[in-house]
């Protein structure tokens, strides 16, 4: 063999890449990262009372996931989406504490004691190792513009340097994820500056109860997500000539539940309580936003070289309903529920919307409930419309898919593999093993590992070290464990999964960041 062929072999994918890039001509990137969607609250995955029109245009109109998988809880799936790592790794867990704001705001405690104290939480922090890549970085270094709105970074709460260090060039959005839980913030934070919105008073930023029964509106005069999305719009237009990875990790429809109007679809419906009307109108002004997006993406002429990707962080939670039954994991009838043949269901316990779609568990859940999430893909002239996937992937493969897209480098050591061949229709030569999901909650579960095969290992009793196992490609609501069927599977998953949780970092020189 010649030298220069096996040159030739060495540089013809990246010259193929680098050829692909052109072609396209760096596609702008779009991420829009709801916050407790569950799969079964979009009209494309199953829903029939909230319609999702435009979330569900992308579907029509690009590539649905149907075996996607996220976290189980909102920081850790954050993690795994900005590290590019899988949420078992040394760190994945490490998120700090919220709510230190709002003491200072509502006078309990001083200005002077304020600093003092998060001077101790910066330090406390989980720290960042300096050869750390996040997911921002990787478009930045491509030569694309950054920027976040919303939610900032991955929890509890983060500073100016912090979300400068995570590589977005350009910020809105809130700092500290329990303020979060309230809309309207008396100001929000733009480029570490200080931003007040009008008619906004209270300082856990209107917060209301989880019954949901507050009036209408109240809270205050300036709901956040009208913020955020007239800005992402300007954002658009703004940068319209040059190459942009635009981050959205939005409230909605995170509660409680809060909304300045009802939508017209819900304000009159009898069957539905108001906590269920402003639940349903948050997951319409979520929708209606997508449709805002794709609207000035064709207004600026960016529609075909731009990619939307829609997803959620976790799966589904109750802010309506039957919320303290499934804290209680009592059914209908009274009973307790279990693990084996009376597993909480949405779609058995009340949830008029059937949010988690007939999956066992909701948000912090070991099972499918907790952790499977839509995931959704339009690209104009690249994927085919109407398609949908089974490949098994998670948000940590983000990270890789993005990078091939804007012909960047993937940081070696990670969890992530791209999935942009399955999106353009070519053979999906590398693909995961297993997905791991770390879960340190006990409602339903915890910790789970997603084979390639299809089978789904679950830790259902962490204190007595129980497993079940489930083939989630035949019985994705997981309803008949295979356990006793196939104890070496068992073993040998088990093995795998024990290994991943608390498991360093093979991204990081140290290792165990």
């Amino acid at each position: 063999m010649s030298t220069g062929f096996f040159r030739y072999c060495l540089i013809a994918p990246l010259l193929l890449g680098a050829v692909m890039a052109f072609a396209v001509g760096q596609p702008n990137v779009i991420l829009i990262f709801a916050d407790d969607l569950g799969p079964g609250m979009l009209g494309c995955y199953g829903q029939s009372i909230v319609k999702t029109p435009h979330i569900d245009r992308l579907a029509e109109e690009g590539m649905k996931f149907n075996n996607y998988y996220g976290g189980v809880y909102c920081a850790p799936s954050r993690w795994t989406l900005l590290t590019g790592m899988h949420d078992g790794r040394i760190g994945g867990w490490a998120n700090n504490r919220g709510g230190l704001p709002i003491l200072r705001d509502s006078g309990e405690i001083s200005e002077e004691e304020f600093q003092k104290r998060f001077t101790e939480h910066k330090a406390k922090s989980h720290p960042i190792a300096p050869d750390e890549v996040f997911l921002a970085q990787v478009a930045q270094r491509a030569g694309y513009k950054t920027a976040q709105f919303g939610k900032l970074d991955r929890g509890f709460l983060t500073w100016h340097e912090r979300v400068k260090r995570f590589g977005w060039d350009f910020y809105e959005g809130y700092y500290d994820h329990t303020r979060c839980h309230g809309f309207y913030p008396p100001y929000i934070w733009r480029n570490g500056h200080k931003i007040e919105l009008e008619g906004n008073f209270l300082p856990d930023c209107g917060k209301t109860s989880e019954a949901g029964n507050e009036p209408v509106g109240y809270g205050g005069k300036t709901y956040s997500q009208n913020v955020f999305i007239e800005d992402i719009l300007k954002y658009i237009r703004k940068h319209k000539d040059e190459p942009f990875f635009l981050y959205h990790p939005t409230q909605l429809p995170h509660g409680p539940v809060a909304i300045p109007e009802l939508h017209p679809d819900f304000a009159d419906d009898p069957h539905l309580s108001l906590a269920e009307k402003k639940y349903a109108s948050m997951v319409k002004m979520l929708d209606d936003h997508v449709g805002l997006i794709m609207e000035e993406l064709k207004n600026q002429g960016l529609d075909r070289n731009t990619i939307v990707f829609f997803a959620s962080d976790n799966g589904h939670e109750l802010y309506y309903g039957p919320k303290s039954e499934y804290a209680k994991q009592i059914l209908p009838s009274g009973e307790k529920a279990n693990l084996t043949d009376k597993k909480w269901r949405t779609s058995e316990c009340g949830d008029v919307f059937n949010g988690a779609g007939g999956r066992a568990g909701l948000k912090r859940s070991g099972y499918q409930g907790g952790m499977q999430c839509p995931l959704i893909v339009r690209w104009p002239g690249q994927i085919k419309p109407g398609t949908e996937t089974d490949l098994l992937s998670a948000h940590y493969d983000f990270m890789a898919t993005l990078a091939e897209l804007v012909g960047g480098e993937i940081p070696q050591g990670k969890d992530s593999i791209s999935y942009l061949p399955t999106l353009l229709g070519e053979p999906q030569e590398k693909t995961h093993d297993y997905v791991i999901v770390n879960n340190r909650k006990t409602t339903m579960g915890s910790s789970a590992l997603i084979s390639r095969e299809g089978f789904k290992l679950v830790e259902a009793d962490k204190k007595r070290g129980l497993f079940q196992l489930y083939n989630i490609l035949t019985d994705n609501e997981e309803r008949h464990d295979l356990a006793d069927q196939y104890p070496e599977k068992v073993s040998q998953l088990k093995t795998i999964l024990e290994r991943e949780l608390d498991s360093g970092r093979p991204d990081l020189a140290g290792g165990e960041q």
